[in-house]
């Protein structure tokens, strides 16, 4: 069901939870989580689960470490709702993100799961550069989740979004 002119969108940015650097002959895309990676994944789903940020619909880089935060995190909510992994959000320009962001008419919330320095890119694209800074002073951190709100039909518009809450683990 398309969401109502009035009805908000929300929006939630996850930053992967921390890896490990690449083992000799692995390739970065494969890097895993370490295990306070996957401590950090379960402890910001579990924020997430008791405040009720709960996406309609997952969008995760493919890459591994973003597959693994989100099957950590999503288990937090007993596994009942879908992700997506998508190749083109690996190495991307926050310019993808927010078009995979902007495209989704169908839901009215949306989680994308990805990498920085492209997750503090969107968020300075819908935010702006003085919120983004005032609220996140030192960056967007491993297993950081930003819920954003958009009250307008033109979610391209900066000054349609709001931070709402910022979830570290």
């Amino acid at each position: 069901m398309a969401p109502s002119p009035q009805q908000t969108f929300r929006l939630y940015l996850l930053r992967h939870a921390q890896a490990g650097w690449a083992e000799p002959g692995e390739r970065d895309f494969d890097r895993r989580l370490t295990e306070e990676g996957k401590a950090e994944a379960a402890l910001i789903g579990k924020s997430a689960a008791e405040k009720n940020y709960r996406p309609e619909l997952v969008i995760s880089s493919a890459a591994i470490r973003c597959r693994e935060t989100t099957r950590i995190f999503l288990h937090s909510f007993g596994g009942a709702i879908e992700a997506s992994y998508l190749e083109e959000m690996y190495n991307a320009q926050a310019e993808t993100y927010l078009n995979l962001a902007l495209a989704q008419d169908e839901v009215s919330s949306l989680m994308l799961v990805g990498h920085n320095p492209t997750m503090e890119a969107v968020a300075e694209a819908l935010l702006g550069r003085d919120i983004l800074e005032a609220s996140l002073p030192h960056g967007f951190p491993t297993a950081g989740l930003a819920v954003l709100d958009c009250a307008s039909r033109d979610k391209a518009k900066r000054d349609s979004w709001r931070l709402i809450d910022f979830l570290t683990p």
